[in-house]
């Protein structure tokens, strides 16, 4: 196997490509191949997922200047190191499914950045340089142990997607909502119990997911216009009975009415909830309302609605 890679290196040199693909090769340790001599100074996408590498070379930019993408995904880095800040043409930096604790603030100095993908990591915070990326299109942070998001975040002005799903944030930064490009925002699976009241209001803002936040009970009305995903949110209330009211015999507890727990869609037919109410007292309390003199004074005293709704 060792062979196999120094070869398939070796040829990628004499070769000058652009394009290297060392995916599924096992690797504990960076190949000492790609970093000797002048390195491969043409390679501009190295691809190393599905591997066991644990950390990166220090003079990786050193050896790789011209590196415009980097997939990382499904390794075992713990820290995204100083190095890869010198990496000033990349725009393209997979580190997903790795076990990373921390991003080193040098990151910020990767003004070609468009795509940066951190999912399925072990981070509790992101730098504030992560503001610096002014070219970032694609930032997906989620699945990790994140409780708030850097305040600078909303100096990418060119961030378009933003994914936060699956993390413990408890608010969204106000200053997110003045991103001028954001289209798609998406916080799954977070603890949100609200969000600020300017969210939405960019024309650009499409498309946001706040599903599965059970502490959210309410949405900006500017995302009222917006294709929304908000299934799971607020704390689930038990509406199987309703006492509507006490006569002197004591309380009496009235079921909801049946057609109330068949509503299945918004195309279902449904009478209105007064009559609904209305209908069910009266078969709760029909047995009360023993004899015709009894009948009329209660009609006497009770609204027109009800007496209409009796009588039909």
């Amino acid at each position: 196997m060792a062979s196999e890679l120094c070869k398939t290196i070796s040829v990628a040199r004499l070769e000058k490509h652009k394009n290297l693909f060392l995916n599924y090769r096992n690797l504990h340790h960076f190949p000492l191949e790609l970093l000797k001599d002048e390195g491969l100074q043409y390679l501009e996408r190295l691809y190393m997922k599905r591997n066991s590498l644990t950390t990166l070379p220090e003079n990786l930019a050193q050896k790789l200047p011209n590196l415009v993408e980097l997939y990382l995904h499904s390794n075992n880095i713990v820290v995204v190191p100083e190095a890869i800040g010198s990496l000033v043409k990349l725009q393209c930096l997979d580190l997903s499914d790795n076990a990373l604790e921390i991003v080193c603030p040098e990151i910020g100095r990767l003004r070609a950045l468009r795509h940066l993908r951190l999912a399925n990591n072990q981070l509790q915070f992101l730098p504030p340089e992560v503001g610096d990326l002014k070219e970032l299109q694609t930032l997906d942070i989620s699945t990790n142990r994140l409780l708030t998001l850097p305040e600078r975040l909303h100096m990418c002005l060119s961030l378009q997607y933003l994914t936060v799903d699956r993390n413990r944030l408890w608010y969204v930064p106000r200053h997110l909502c003045q991103l001028p490009s954001l289209n798609e925002l998406s916080m799954a699976g977070n603890r949100l119990a609200f969000l600020p009241l300017d969210l939405g209001r960019s024309r650009e803002l499409q498309y946001v997911y706040v599903d599965n936040n059970i502490n959210l009970k309410g949405l900006p009305s500017y995302l009222y216009n917006k294709v929304i995903g908000c299934s799971g949110c607020g704390a689930p209330i038990q509406v199987s009975e309703v006492k509507l009211l006490s006569f002197s015999s004591g309380p009496r507890t009235v079921f909801l009415p049946a057609e109330v727990k068949a509503i299945g869609t918004e195309h279902d037919h449904v009478l209105p909830l007064q009559e609904l109410a209305m209908r069910s007292l009266y078969h709760t309390y029909h047995s009360f309302l023993k004899g015709g003199q009894l009948l009329v004074l209660w009609l006497t005293a009770a609204p027109p609605s009800v007496c209409r709704l009796l009588t039909c």
